[in-house]
């Protein structure tokens, strides 16, 4: 069994369509897992609208399609590709939706009220997909059970469940380093792990809640969104507070966490190609297995 994983939007805040974003693309988060048929999607960004079309051809004329999609937070880079999502639009399809409340907000309200009229012509409630919607906590555990059977949602602290072979284990940690919170995920199945932590903030020292969770893991995707000096403000806009790392913050969670391999995410739209290039080889310097994300990008565990 093996876990993998296919980068269909790594950009942060907006998309950066033109010729000098083509190796590394131009659509916002989105990130594919596969685990033995089962379909998990990070995000709904402008990358979720192509991987919806190929879910689409690839069903055929299957009488079913079961997806479990979760969400970080719901700013609207990773939120702006859902109400264009295919599948979402399909009857037969089973749609399982996962993330982290705004405030006092559950998931399904702020879906429902990115969608509302007079900002989209159709609602959250009248996509014809079966939808069911959960917000979720540090303290809740999603498996993905094998044989094409619904997610199930368990408290870690009360619940009693098994962890059937061939399961996917998705673990959460809460996050206050972004504007509003986000949610950090360890996607684990039969000894394979990767975590995705985007919109994250390094801190001095490292994020030691962070680098726990990661622990060992075999793919780390870290946001690396600034430079030092465009972190720092050097001849522009400070960016410290706004809820996003360095290349070097990613590196030192990857090392002390001691992963397998790093993926930095979420590129600044500025950022040219020839920039994240020269990011990223700054990167490996410190932490060899280090690759900035594009595109396209398949990895398998």
């Amino acid at each position: 069994m093996s876990l993998r994983i296919r980068f269909y939007g790594v950009r942060g805040s907006h998309p950066v369509p033109g010729p000098t974003t083509l190796r590394f693309g131009g659509n916002t988060s989105c990130v594919e897992v596969r685990a033995d048929g089962k379909i998990i999607i990070l995000d709904a960004g402008t990358g979720i609208i192509p991987l919806g079309k190929k879910i689409v051809r690839e069903n055929g004329n299957q009488k079913e399609m079961l997806i479990t999609l979760i969400f970080s937070h719901t700013h609207h880079d990773h939120t702006q590709g859902f109400p264009f999502f295919q599948p979402a639009y399909m009857p037969k399809c089973k749609l399982f939706m996962f993330g982290p409340r705004t405030f006092l907000e559950d998931l399904e309200s702020t879906l429902e009220h990115a969608m509302i009229s007079p900002f989209f012509p159709v609602q959250l409630r009248e996509m014809p997909a079966l939808k069911t919607i959960r917000s979720i906590d540090s303290s809740q555990v999603i498996i993905v059970p094998p044989g094409g059977r619904a997610p199930e949602l368990h408290n870690l602290h009360h619940d009693e469940f098994d962890i059937p072979r061939g399961a996917v284990v998705i673990r959460c940690l809460q996050s206050k380093a972004h504007p509003n919170g986000v949610m950090i995920y360890r996607i684990e199945q039969d000894g394979k792990s990767l975590v995705y932590a985007t919109d994250v903030e390094g801190y001095v020292g490292g994020d030691t809640r962070l680098i726990e969770f990661a622990r060992e893991a075999d793919l780390l995707i870290h946001d690396a969104q600034y430079e030092i000096d465009e972190y720092v403000g050097i001849n522009g806009i400070p960016h410290q507070s706004w809820g996003h790392s360095t290349p070097q913050m990613a590196v030192e969670v990857a090392r002390k966490a001691n992963v397998g391999r790093l993926v930095l995410f979420h590129h600044d739209p500025d950022h040219d190609d020839e920039k994240i290039l020269q990011m990223e080889k700054e990167a490996r310097r410190e932490f060899p297995k280090t690759i900035a994300a594009y595109e396209g990008l398949e990895i398998t565990l």
